[in-house]
This record gives C-alpha cells, sequence and structure tokens, in this order.
C-alpha cells in the first residue's frame, strides 16, 4: 500500500470474511425488500383501490417520478458518502440513515388515500433507500478484491431476488392489508441494516476528496468502459422493466388468472412466478460469479444471460398462456441471476477512481433506476393500443439483446 493512500482508497487485496458477506447480504435484503414490495404489489393494490378507473396511467406515474427521485438522488447520496468524515466511517453513517428514514416513508404511505400522496410518499421513499443503496453498493470496490467480487456479487444478489419473494409473501400471506403490509416493511428494513452498521469496519477518511458537478457526467471519451458499462446495463433493465410494470395487469387481462383458477387472487399467481424466478436465480447467481472470478471473463458471460433473458419475452408474446409464463419465469431467472453477480463485479473494475466510488456506483444505478422512468412512456402507449401485450415482450427482448451485445465495447474487461 502507498503511503500516501488512506486506508479508505486503498485497493482491497485481502479477502473478506463471510460474517462480512452476510451481514452485507442482510442489508440489501432490507433495502429491496422496501423496493420490491411496493412495486410489486402494495403500489398496484394502493392505486387501484384508489384510482380504479385509470390504474394503469396512474400507477405509471407514480412508479415513473419515484425512479426519477432515484435517478437524481442515488448518485448525489453516493458522492455526500465519498466526502463524509465522520470518524464512524463513509458508508456506515448513510446505511443507518437511509435504513430509518426508508422505514419512516413506507409507514407515511400506509395512509395516503389519494394518488398525488402515494406518489410524495413513494418519493420520500425512494430518497431514502437509495441512500442506502448508495453506501451499501460501494462497499463492495472499499473492501473486496477484484478476484473475488463475482463471488460476492453473487451472494449479494440472492437477497435481491429473495427479496421480492419475502416481500410479496410477507403483503400477501402475513398480512392481510395493504396499510399493515407497509408497517411490516417499514419496520424490517431497519433491523437488517443494523448488524452491518453495527459490525462491519468502515476506515475514517481523513480529508474530503475533491468535487465537481462534471464528475457526475459519463464520458465516453475519458471513460468509455465506464460509459458502455452503463450503455449496457440500462438496456438490460429497461428490458426487463417494461415487462416488470404491468406484470400484475398481464396476469389478470391477459392470461386470465382468476378466470383459470376460480376463487384465486392474481396476486397468487404472481407470487408463484417469483417463487419459480428466485428458486432458479439463486442456483445460479454464486456459481456464475465464482466462474467468472475463476476465468477473469465477465463480458462473454454478460452476454449469454442477456440472451437468455430474452428468450422469455419471445416466447410470451406469441403463446400468453399460464404454462409458458411459468416456464418463463424460470428461464428468466437463470439469466438475471448470472446477470446480477457478472455485471456487479464487471461494473466495479471500471470506476474511474477510488475516491468516487459511492458516486460512480450512483451513477451506474441510475441504469436501474432510469428504466423505470422509461419503461412506462414505452410500456404504457405499447399496452394501451400500439400492438399490446404481444408488442411489449417483443420489445423487452430486443432490448435485452441491444445490452447484451453492447457489452463488448468495453475494452479493459475480459
Amino acid at each position: 500500500m502507498s503511503l500516501d493512500v488512506p486506508p479508505a482508497l486503498a485497493e482491497p487485496v485481502t479477502r473478506v470474511r463471510p460474517w462480512w458477506i452476510a451481514a452485507l447480504a442482510l442489508a440489501n435484503l432490507g433495502l429491496f425488500m422496501g423496493y420490491l414490495a411496493p412495486l410489486q404489489v402494495l403500489l398496484p393494490q394502493q392505486v387501484a383501490e384508489v384510482a380504479p378507473q385509470s390504474k394503469e396511467e396512474a400507477l405509471a406515474w407514480v412508479a415513473g417520478i419515484g425512479a426519477l427521485v432515484a435517478m437524481v438522488g442515488n448518485p448525489i447520496a453516493g458522492a455526500l458518502s465519498d466526502r463524509t468524515t465522520s470518524r464512524y466511517g463513509r458508508r456506515r453513517p448513510w446505511m443507518l440513515a437511509g435504513g430509518l428514514l426508508g422505514g419512516a416513508a413506507l409507514a407515511f404511505l400506509a395512509f395516503q388515500t389519494s394518488v398525488v400522496w402515494i406518489a410524495a410518499g413513494w418519493c420520500l421513499a425512494q430518497a431514502a433507500l437509495n441512500s442506502l443503496q448508495a453506501a451499501a453498493t460501494a462497499a463492495v470496490p472499499d473492501h473486496v478484491p477484484v478476484r473475488q467480487r463475482g463471488e460476492v456479487s453473487g451472494w449479494i444478489g440472492i437477497p435481491q431476488t429473495l427479496g421480492v419473494v419475502l416481500g410479496v409473501v410477507l403483503v400477501t400471506v402475513v398480512v392481510s392489508t395493504t396499510t399493515s403490509g407497509y408497517l411490516l416493511i417499514a419496520a424490517i428494513i431497519p433491523l437488517l441494516v443494523l448488524p452491518f452498521v453495527l459490525t462491519a469496519p468502515d476506515p475514517r477518511l481523513p480529508y474530503k476528496p475533491k468535487f465537481t458537478l462534471a464528475s457526475f457526467w459519463i464520458s465516453p471519451r475519458e471513460h468509455p468502459d465506464f460509459f458502455w458499462a452503463w450503455i449496457t446495463r440500462f438496456l438490460m433493465n429497461l428490458g426487463n422493466s417494461v415487462v416488470l410494470l404491468y406484470l400484475l395487469y398481464f396476469l389478470q387481462d391477459a392470461v386470465g388468472y382468476e378466470r383459470l383458477f376460480p376463487g384465486e387472487q392474481v396476486a397468487d399467481g404472481l407470487l408463484l412466478l417469483i417463487l419459480i424466478y428466485t428458486a432458479f436465480a439463486v442456483l445460479t447467481t454464486v456459481t456464475a460469479g465464482i466462474i467468472s472470478d475463476r476465468l477473469g471473463r465477465r463480458k462473454t458471460l454478460v452476454t449469454v444471460s442477456g440472451v437468455i433473458s430474452a428468450l422469455p419475452a419471445l416466447a410470451l408474446a406469441f403463446w400468453p398462456e399460464w404454462t409458458v409464463v411459468m416456464i418463463g419465469a424460470g428461464v428468466l431467472g437463470v439469466g438475471f441471476g448470472v446477470y446480477m453477480s457478472v455485471d456487479n463485479a464487471l461494473v466495479t473494475q471500471v470506476l474511474p477512481a477510488a475516491d468516487g466510488r459511492a458516486k460512480d456506483l450512483g451513477v451506474i444505478n441510475i441504469a436501474s433506476s432510469g428504466p423505470q422512468v422509461v419503461a412506462p412512456v414505452i410500456a404504457g402507449p405499447i399496452v394501451a393500443g400500439l400492438g399490446g401485450y404481444p408488442v411489449l415482450f417483443l420489445t423487452s427482448a430486443l432490448l435485452a439483446l441491444l445490452g447484451a451485445s453492447l457489452v463488448w465495447k468495453i475494452r479493459g474487461v475480459p
């Protein structure tokens, strides 16, 4: 280690321990339960209750505005975390604050009865949870050596998928109302963040790094690998987002789940799909991460994941049947299980500077939240009249394939 590089900014060389990975995984579980339980179940149900005649358009606005807040909030919180000189470190204070405020925002959201206030509550939740995410994401390049990042990204990716399952189970099985669902998730988030905040090392930064607004710009000339990593992630997530936004309504209106299974609710079908998706994602994500660490070839596996992820969308464009939907959930789980671990590891290898890790990862995370803003603009008109669900799924497949091909523009990573 160079004598003039503080420990907080040094490139990590020592493998992290299992307990460190487990604590960060728990924090990510709370984070993604906070994101995905509302997006998959609570927000659609709440919006359908307050605006039943325009639920599709209202949900698109609520989700889109919240994602816009996430796009702005994540890199800003990351930049502030990078420049935090607290004796408790750079990341832990932001993780604690994000967990507490995120829970409070969901508790507020639980009692709203108009689309405007639902949107306001979701924006507050997004701002807080993205502060948590910015700091938690930066912990990987802060502490994990390059040759372990695929494995660690895989273990962290599991909570991302489990967050959907546990969140949906809690808000559909454990509790019976939208209000109680919000309150339960609100209480769980800070509890899952605390183990990492209380136990993980977080070296103090002795000085504030230089900061400029221009550093938020992704220059294809100065940092081409960072630029193409961003584009790849944006397209892959956009392909996913255009479908997920209307998945509940697709099952209800196109597949006819409640007609096929009298006495069941469409949320029951959604839960089954999430369970299938999660099982296959969990089986592949850590394995793919370890393989990419050992082979050192991230781009090949990203391309494979994109092709696999496009297959279910192509099938559902022509066969919107329940059996095809279930098979597609499993195939998509394999594709995104591979993608999550490998792409997260790849991104950490193209960051422009050590003193801006959280900010730069926040910029990369715009490629995850940005599609939630763009997706309603694309998906809404398609579902409303420009071809319906078949065109929507074909669009999803095309976006995934395009993203998977552009990863080869990255030169500095095998």
